[in-house]
């Protein structure tokens, strides 16, 4: 399973025990009255990937649904892994509509990013992060300390998987413009785009201002891809509050569509000015 992270194994898991249930036809409340110890919000809550699945309960659900043994056995192994934290589980600073997240990031084959105000986490350098975290102007004096710090070990694990990611990430031409940090931090950073763009599994694209009206100009997104056929693909948003992730196949589609758009009215960097 190419899965990494508590939240992202319950996540899978709980997806494949609806789709036998729905396989059978029954509903939440008849698995409940069928006295496996489970109720109707509990198995809500597993489905939906919200709380850790002891094996008992995987091998419940699937004697109840009628799963053969080898199934029930791979789920069961599943279940395990959903008490398993990596290291961004217990990391309090990381808020929990996140951490899902990363733990998606951990196990996606490929990240397409659209960004049009600033450059994205995994490409950033230690000292435009801090002057990405000192213009939210936080109140707690070593919040930007700890959240740059959790920035580069992201940034570290990412780029330290075996195989690596496939990145390809869009910018708009206001993120080489903008001056974030000054001019000297700003110019280190483009010159880090640079470098990590002569990596064979990383693409940097500039939207330039010439492009005109684009089809993103909605706002940034990420659409990750997974190897895992069960393992839907998922397009991203962020906002200060919380995220949303889109699973919905015409959803993905339809972002893939607008990427794909953006894709071919950029430049590679190498290529901007």
């Amino acid at each position: 399973m190419p899965v990494t992270g508590q939240r992202v194994v319950r996540r899978a898991l709980g997806r494949r025990l609806t789709r036998l249930r729905v396989a059978t036809g029954k509903s939440r409340r008849e698995v409940a009255e069928a006295k496996l110890g489970i109720s109707e919000p509990t198995l809500h809550r597993i489905e939906t990937g919200k709380v850790p699945v002891t094996v008992a309960n995987v091998r419940a659900l699937c004697w109840l649904y009628g799963v053969d043994e080898s199934i029930t056995d791979a789920l069961s192994d599943l279940a395990l892994g959903t008490s398993q934290e990596e290291w961004w589980d217990a990391n309090p600073v990381i808020p929990d509509w996140f951490k899902l997240y990363v733990g998606l990031e951990a196990s996606a084959r490929r990240i397409c990013t659209y960004e049009g105000e600033v450059v994205p986490g995994e490409l950033q350098t230690e000292q435009y992060a801090r002057a990405v975290y000192s213009g939210e102007q936080a109140v707690e004096a070593e919040a930007a300390d700890r959240h740059v710090k959790l920035r580069m070990q992201r940034q570290s694990a990412l780029m330290a998987r075996d195989p690596q990611p496939r990145l390809v990430t869009v910018l708009g031409e206001g993120v080489l413009c903008r001056q974030v940090g000054g001019p000297e931090v700003l110019a280190g950073q483009i010159e880090r785009l640079r470098e990590v763009a002569e990596q064979d599994n990383v693409d940097v694209l500039v939207l330039p201002w010439t492009a005109g009206a684009h089809a993103a100009m909605a706002g940034a997104f990420r659409i990750m891809d997974f190897e895992d056929p069960e393992d839907p693909d998922v397009v991203y948003l962020e906002s200060h509050l919380g995220a949303l992730y889109l699973e919905e196949a015409a959803e993905v589609e339809e972002y893939r569509r607008i990427f794909e758009l953006i894709c071919a009215a950029a430049v590679p960097i190498a290529d901007y000015r």
